[in-house]
């Protein structure tokens, strides 16, 4: 047999064996799913996670995975993608394989109380809110006053969405209403890096974001 040959025969042998595999695995998932009933997607640690450490979009693609499991193995609170984790900093480290979970994480917020002007490494930004009426019923100007931001997701599969404070008592430096019926405004609040990219990501997967009253 012509060299030529033999490597045309390990071509076909290679792409017969990467077929069978495929052909496997898919078996093995369905299997799986049949036995243990249906997977959700989980957020896991690829690698360690520092405590303190803020969980910015560079960190979330270098060292969290998405991966599949099924639900009744999942321990509650456990976030479904890098999206849910960016801005917010391991309160506790994180080993590697590890499921991240909404309670091991938290707002990282600066030194010093939060001013009603910029500070602290704030910066304005604007993101689409709710409940912006709950801070105009006192006839009062709500603007300059700290305000939290409210983030609730949407459901998936037979579970229910979750809420929670993405940035805590955050300066309101402008309130512009988009829809008055439904209460939806653009604010425009002085918020740290991390509050930044925590509410902007959360902009593209939640339900809706909310402004209450600073507590």
């Amino acid at each position: 047999m012509s060299r030529r040959n033999r490597a045309v025969g390990f071509g076909v042998a290679a792409l017969f064996a990467a077929v069978a595999a495929a052909t496997i695995a898919d078996g093995y998932g369905k299997s799986v799913a049949r036995g243990y009933g249906e997977l959700r997607p989980v957020l896991v640690a690829g690698s360690g996670l520092r405590s303190g450490r803020p969980i910015d979009p560079e960190l979330a693609a270098g060292a969290l995975e998405v991966r599949r499991v099924p639900v009744r193995f999942v321990p509650p609170g456990t976030l479904r993608s890098p999206a849910e984790a960016i801005g917010l900093a391991p309160t506790t480290a994180v080993s590697t394989g590890s499921y991240l979970l909404a309670s091991q994480l938290r707002v990282p917020e600066p030194a010093g109380a939060p001013s009603g002007g910029l500070g602290n490494g704030r910066r304005p930004v604007e993101i689409a809110v709710s409940g912006s009426e709950a801070l105009l019923v006192t006839g009062a100007d709500p603007v300059g006053a700290p305000v939290d931001v409210i983030v609730t997701t949407e459901p998936s599969g037979s579970g229910t969405g979750r809420t929670y404070v993405a940035a805590a008592r955050v300066p309101l430096l402008a309130l512009d209403p988009i829809s008055e019926a439904g209460g939806t405004a653009a604010a425009t609040l002085g918020l740290t890096r991390a509050q930044a990219l925590r509410l902007i990501a959360a902009e593209s997967f939640a339900r809706r974001l909310t402004i209450l009253p600073g507590a």
